[in-house]
């Protein structure tokens, strides 16, 4: 992609962001939430412009680090609220409307910074993200919640591209799902099995991996590395991917040989095979 491409997606989402008065941007400290709060602020400015993240165990601890981080560097008005996600019924039964249930508790601890800001909400949704398996958008809009990348056109690489053209250094930021994407659909979400999960991921980034995801499957661990990073998984790495895992209280560790597949766990639902509600087991 040209420059001149990159200078053009962000002249449509500035001008989409402009359309707002105000805005509350969730902002989870990926590329796309990051991208949008960047120029949120930049365009409307601190009075109009707050960048609100949501803290609870569905979100990793080094998640929540990047956030503080990146609202220091960029000097953005940031908040935290905490949610509550895990004590909804209906988002531990870990159906397949669960990121429906997810959303909803974002947007009712968000609502009330709306409010407070007379803004509205804006999410880092692009235009990729409307062809996957994705509830909580209906709960957002619902909700009042606006897509300024959607308005302005920006899918996956052009959000990318644009991040990389403002320098910012989470252009390449692997995605990072929240932590109750790595659940089957059926077993229940829960504080311990997140915390499990979160553990063992940090462990293998400490390992020098990053894109990857553990699948949690009772007491067994199936992990999918990014393609170039499966080689060094399975060879020299070996050992210590084992002991990491191990260590966050895994009994079984195996490696998924077809690598990364984002949302992957969405293929049952996306092709009509998986129920609605789930089955807390």
């Amino acid at each position: 992609m040209t420059n001149a491409f990159a200078e053009h997606a962000l002249d449509r989402l500035r001008a989409t962001v402009l359309s707002f008065p105000k805005v509350v941007v969730a902002f989870s400290g990926g590329v796309d939430s990051g991208l949008l709060a960047y120029v949120a602020h930049d365009v409307l400015g601190p009075d109009r412009a707050l960048a609100v993240t949501a803290v609870s165990p569905s979100l990793a601890p080094s998640e929540l680090a990047d956030c503080r981080r990146l609202a220091g560097i960029w000097g953005l008005r940031h908040s935290e609220v905490e949610t509550d996600e895990v004590r909804r019924a209906d988002y531990v039964a870990n159906g397949a409307d669960r990121c429906y249930h997810c959303k909803s508790e974002l947007m009712e601890k968000l609502l009330p910074f709306a409010q407070s800001e007379d803004a509205v909400i804006a999410l880092g949704v692009n235009l990729d993200d409307l062809n996957d398996h994705r509830p909580g958008q209906a709960a957002a809009r619902e909700r009042g919640a606006v897509f300024p990348l959607v308005q302005a056109g920006l899918d996956k690489d052009a959000v990318r591209e644009c991040a990389r053209w403002l320098r910012l250094d989470i252009w390449d930021k692997p995605a990072a799902a929240c932590l109750a994407s790595r659940v089957p659909y059926g077993t229940a979400v829960t504080f311990s099995t997140l915390a499990q999960v979160a553990a063992a991921e940090e462990a293998l980034k400490q390992l020098g991996f990053r894109e990857l995801r553990v699948r949690h499957y009772g007491d067994m661990a199936r992990i999918e590395f990014g393609g170039a990073e499966i080689e060094r998984a399975a060879g020299a790495a070996r050992a210590d991917v084992v002991e990491a895992v191990k260590q966050a209280g895994y009994r079984y560790v195996t490696l998924d040989l077809e690598g990364l597949r984002s949302g992957n766990l969405n293929a049952g639902i996306l092709n009509g095979d998986a129920p609605v509600s789930g089955v807390v087991a």
